[in-house]
This record gives C-alpha cells, structure tokens and sequence, in this order.
C-alpha cells in the first residue's frame, strides 16, 4: 500500500518508527508536514493540496495530530475520509479525544468507569463541585492538555478554589476530578490496535511527583492486562472512534478508571518497556484494513429522503418484549436492525431469531415517520408546587 504519516515531528521516534514498520513490510511510505496541505474545495471532488502542488493518490493514511494544531489537523483528516482514503483514526474521533469535557461525556453514557468528574463555569458553583467528587484533594484539568501538562493536585478547598479562579480568569475551562488515592500515582497505558491491547505498560511516579506521565520523569515496566482492563481499554478506543489510540487507566478498587483515550500515542516508552513491535503492529492493522476506509454512517444513511438512522429503545411495557426480531413486524414497516445493544454487549447484523428482551437498544435505518411513532413521549418532570406568594391578591 502507499501509506502517509502525517507529523510535524519526523525525526521523532515514533515517526521513525512507524516510517521504518511500513518500509519493513514493502509499504510505499512518506512522511507529509500537516500544516503545508490545503484543502482544495474548488473542483467537482474534495480534494488536497501539498506545498502548493495536487496531492497524488494515497491508499491510507495515518495521522500524528499534535495538540496545538488540532483543528486545521482534524480538518485535513476530514478531507481524507471525503476523499475514500482510509484512516485509523477518524477526524471526529481524534477531536473528540483532544476535549478532555467532550470524552468525559461520550465515554459516561456507556457505562465506561472512570473517576467522578465535574464542570463548572460559575465561582458559587466550584465548592458544591468539589464536595461532589468527594472532597479534596481532587485533580484539576486543563480541557486540554498533553503528557501531563495542565493537571494540579490541589490538596484542599481553599488551594483548588483559588487555582480554579485562577485558570478561569485567563479564560482556561477545567474540570475538577477525584483524586484516586489507591493508584498511589500509578497507571497503566494499553495501546489499543483495532479490537485488541497489542501492548501495555505500567507507569509510575517519582519521588512526590502524582503525575506518572514518562515525560514527567515517570518509571515504566511492562504489565500482563486482566481481561477487565482489555476490554475496557477497546471499548473506550471504540467508543471514541479510534482504532489506534494510548487508554490511560488508574487501578481503582472497584476495577480499571479511564482517564484519557490519546489519538497519537507515544510509541517509544512502550517499545522500550514491552520490547514488542508495536509499530508494526499498526501498520499491519492498517494494511489489512485498508480496503474499507472510514465513512460517516448516519451522513450517508441519511441521504435518502425520508429515511435516517434513530435508535429505538425496547422498554417494559412495549409489545416488542418476547418477540423474535422477525415477528417484531419492524421490517414490514421498512425498518432494519443494524445492531442490537444489550447492556454492554453489542449484536452486529441481528438475526431474525434474536428474541428482544427490555431495555435492548436497536441502532435502526428506515423510514423517519414509522421509526418516530415508536419513540414513547420524554416524561417530564413533576411540576413542584410554588409556595403562595406574599401577595396572593392583587388589589385592584
């Protein structure tokens, strides 16, 4: 295949690396400075510019986005996926990784553990916040941030209220997070290459240091994962739209805690650590990959006029309970089951004799007007009854 790298850094390790893996392997290989492209939306087809001359024809590309260029990276990564050129790590995905608020909420849904976290704007709001979370010490994160940067222990109330005013008043959003003290100022890093964990590591702080970060002088040594924290791991890459990505977790006592998923994760302390190839790892994924590149489902679904993609929810009092997929009668009505989600279980391409049980989650295209009369009414919440005001006539 002919494979793009898409870094800033190519004498970097993990550039050279990956550049070398694909040469091994009889890829065609280069590696393209991101900020010298530009989007070409002038022609009948999206297209890309490369140091003002038309990009040729590439089969993959593999994007190393740094943080400080991530909106026209991501916008580069977009015009590839417009192009059919196949990539492990979507634009949407990688946008959501760097937002440390917007991953927070997409993994919550997905009963994803990770340490109890909040957002507030409003200096009245910030002591509830960190009373929410267990009181101090808590953790406090810049939305974005890299290698541990813009992470501050704050040990008590008083230390995170004026270190939040702080951030605040230069116009820095944080969020304020549980201090895990169990983990003892350790984590552990999966790399995560499709659906598996091709290598992890453990990191550990130095001295009083609470941030393990290799970058921050942090120790790393090479860890056998429990399947619990495999299966987190990929399912918060997935979740994320990442089928390359770094899954940091702190060793809770209830289990693995997701603290971040990074899109371009640093290959050269879990190479040292592990001694696996785990470049090579990825561009084998690729290269088998390589023939299905990355669409916008719901964008291309939704193209037919009348038809999009809902999601349909089988709740407790619903006909549909008991019934196989075939005599649920969801097809008669130009319905089609994409999969079927139970618990955090996911069914691809549902059978006919699949029997739904409550509370199944189906991820359905058809027709919009037969699939919204079966989304029930949102209940509303119960008015509370006002207290009678002082005046409760007015005079005339």
């Amino acid at each position: 295949m002919k494979l793009a790298i898409l870094s800033r850094a190519p004498r970097s390790y993990s550039t050279q690396r990956l550049r070398t893996a694909a040469l091994d392997r009889g890829h065609q290989v280069k590696v393209l400075n991101t900020l010298r492209f530009s989007i070409d939306l002038s022609g009948d087809e999206p297209d890309l510019q490369f140091r003002g001359k038309q990009l040729s024809d590439y089969d993959a590309v593999l994007p190393r986005i740094g943080n400080s260029i991530t909106y026209f990276g991501t916008a580069v990564v977009r015009q590839f996926e417009q192009m059919d050129v196949y990539t492990p790590n979507t634009a949407n995905g990688i946008a959501n990784s760097r937002d440390k608020l917007r991953a927070t909420q997409i993994l919550s849904r997905h009963n994803i553990g990770m340490p109890p976290t909040t957002f507030v704007r409003d200096r009245a709001d910030v002591i509830p916040a960190i009373e929410r979370v267990g009181g101090a010490p808590v953790v406090i994160k810049l939305l974005e941030g890299t290698q541990g940067i813009g992470v501050i222990l704050a040990p008590s109330i008083k230390v995170a209220e004026a270190i939040i005013e702080t951030l605040q008043s230069t116009k820095q959003q944080v969020l304020i997070q549980q201090f895990v003290k169990e983990s003892k100022g350790r984590d552990i890093r999966a790399l995560v290459v499709g659906d598996r964990v091709v290598a992890a590591m453990r990191r550990v702080a130095q001295g009083d240091e609470f941030r393990s970060n290799v970058h921050r002088g942090g120790s790393v040594e090479r860890v056998e994962l429990d399947p619990a924290y495999e299966q987190v791991a990929v399912r918060a890459a997935q979740i994320m739209g990442l089928k390359v990505a770094g899954v940091d977790m702190l060793e809770g006592n209830d289990g693995p805690l997701v603290m971040e998923v990074n899109s371009s994760p640093g290959l050269e302390g879990i190479e040292t650590a592990t001694k696996l190839d785990v470049a090579g790892a990825i561009i084998d994924y690729i290269d088998n990959q390589v023939a299905f590149p990355q669409i916008d489902v719901r964008e291309r679904l939704s193209v037919s006029t009348g038809y999009g993609v809902a999601e349909l929810v089988v709740h407790g009092d619903a006909e549909l309970i008991g019934k196989t997929l075939g005599d649920s009668g969801l097809r008669e009505r130009d319905i089609t089951v994409l999969t079927l989600h139970r618990g955090t279980n996911v069914i691809p391409n549902p059978f006919d004799r699949h029997v739904l049980q409550a509370e199944d989650r189906l991820l359905c295209f058809g027709k919009l007007e037969e699939m919204r009369s079966m989304i029930p009414a949102r209940p509303r919440r119960r008015a509370r009854v006002k207290k009678l005001p002082k005046q409760p006539i007015l005079e005339s």
